[in-house]
C-alpha cells in the first residue's frame, strides 16, 4: 500500500464512521440531556479510561472545567486518571483493577454521572469502576466501541461507537466529547 493509499483509506473510513455516528443522534442528545441534568442538580461528571480513552478522559474534563469555545464558568469534571500518586498506591495495595473503584468510592456522590471509556467495552478496571459506582446509585455512562462489552450492559446508559477498529472508535469518542462540551456550554 502507498502512503496515499494509506492516508485515503484512513479518511474514508473517519468519513464512513461519522456518517455511522450520525444515526444515533437520539441517543447522543439523551446523553447530553442527562449530563446537563447532573450539572444542574450540583453534580459532577467523573471520566476514566485507559491509554487512549485515559487521554480522552482528560480532554474531555480540561474542555468542560476551562472552556470549550466561549467564556464562561468552569464546569465540575475529574478525569480519575490524572493523578499518578492515587493510581500507583491504588494499583499497588490493592491492584491494577481496582485503580478506578477505589477513587469512584471516595469522590461520587449521588447527583454524580460516572463516565466510563473504553474501545472495547471490557476494561477490567472501568468495569469494576462502573460496578461500584452502580452499588452507590451512581447514574453510569459507557462511551464504548465494537460490540460494547461487558460494559454495555452495565452501564445505565451506553454510546457505542458502531465500528470496529480502534483508531475509529477513538475519533468517535473524542468527537462524542465535543459535541457533549459545546451542547453543556449552550446556556452557560
Amino acid at each position: 500500500m502507498t502512503a496515499y493509499n494509506l492516508i485515503s483509506k484512513a479518511i474514508d473510513d473517519h468519513q464512513a464512521a461519522v456518517l455511522a455516528l450520525s444515526t444515533m443522534i437520539p441517543q447522543i442528545e439523551a446523553f447530553a440531556a442527562r449530563l446537563k441534568q447532573c450539572l444542574n442538580d450540583g453534580g459532577k461528571l467523573l471520566l476514566m479510561g485507559n491509554g487512549g480513552s485515559a487521554a480522552d478522559s482528560q480532554h474531555i474534563a480540561a474542555e468542560l472545567v476551562g472552556r470549550f469555545k466561549r467564556e464562561r464558568r468552569g464546569l465540575p469534571a475529574i478525569a480519575l486518571t490524572t493523578d499518578t500518586s492515587i493510581l500507583t498506591a491504588v494499583g499497588n495495595d490493592y491492584g491494577y483493577e481496582n485503580i478506578f473503584s477505589r477513587q469512584v468510592e471516595a469522590l461520587c456522590g449521588p447527583r454524580d454521572v460516572l463516565i466510563g471509556i473504553s474501545t472495547s467495552g471490557n476494561s477490567a478496571n472501568v468495569v469494576r469502576a462502573i460496578e461500584t459506582g452502580k452499588n452507590m446509585g451512581i447514574y453510569c455512562v459507557g462511551l464504548l466501541g465494537g460490540s460494547g462489552g461487558r460494559l454495555v450492559s452495565l452501564c445505565d446508559m451506553s454510546i457505542v461507537a458502531p465500528v470496529a477498529e480502534t483508531a475509529r472508535v477513538q475519533e468517535l469518542h473524542i468527537l462524542l466529547g465535543h459535541i457533549l462540551c459545546e451542547f453543556l456550554e449552550m446556556d452557560e
